[in-house]
């Protein structure tokens, strides 16, 4: 039945659950809360499209105890995959299925507000606060077009080179700074 936890999801099917009813019927941020497990990505940021998957982003300084707690608790799941990158931070990634999502669960030694993720994260709520509705709507547009959040952030910006590095390096700024960023992109951002 669709929309029960561990049914299979089409990304097609637009009637799915929010994205926290999935998060609590897999309960996977009670299952890993000995991680400092916390979700990222676009449907906290309210710029989630109909394939979009949910990013749980997790410190697990033990690969191996991390990759052990994944099989047990997920391992069953449909879809489940679970990898290590080779390249550093040599983070443990983790996929399933769940209520209607897909669920990628990252886990890397640092600290998670250390994490690249985390930290673009942050920056991308900060601005989607600053830069209003009409901001929303222009990364909203750029996300419908085919843009991975990152890109498109950085795009509506009018940002150049990398846009992972340069939300990094936005996310640095104050609000202030923020602001003109916004402004000289030609959107009105907030005044607090």
């Amino acid at each position: 039945m669709r929309g029960e936890p561990g049914a299979a999801w089409h990304h097609e099917d637009l009637e799915r659950p929010s994205y926290g009813d999935a998060l609590a019927a897999c309960r996977v941020l009670e299952r890993l809360a000995d991680f400092d497990a916390r979700v990222a990505g676009t449907p906290p940021l309210g710029l989630d499209l109909p394939g979009s998957d949910i990013d749980v982003l997790c410190c697990a300084p033990d690969a191996h105890v991390f990759a052990a707690v994944l099989w047990a608790a997920f391992g069953e799941a449909p879809g489940f995959a679970l990898t290590q990158w080779r390249d550093p931070p040599r983070p443990v990634v983790a996929g399933f299925d769940a209520a209607g999502w897909r669920i990628e669960v990252y886990g890397e030694a640092a600290p998670v507000e250390r994490q690249r993720g985390w930290r673009h994260f942050v920056v991308e709520r900060r601005l989607l606060a600053l830069g209003g509705p009409r901001f929303r709507r222009a990364v909203l547009e750029l996300r419908r077009c085919g843009e991975k959040t990152e890109p498109a952030v950085a795009a509506a910006l009018g940002l150049t080179g990398d846009p992972y590095l340069a939300l990094l390096e936005l996310g640095d700024r104050g609000d202030a700074e923020l602001r003109a960023a916004l402004r000289a992109a030609g959107f009105a951002a907030s005044p607090t």
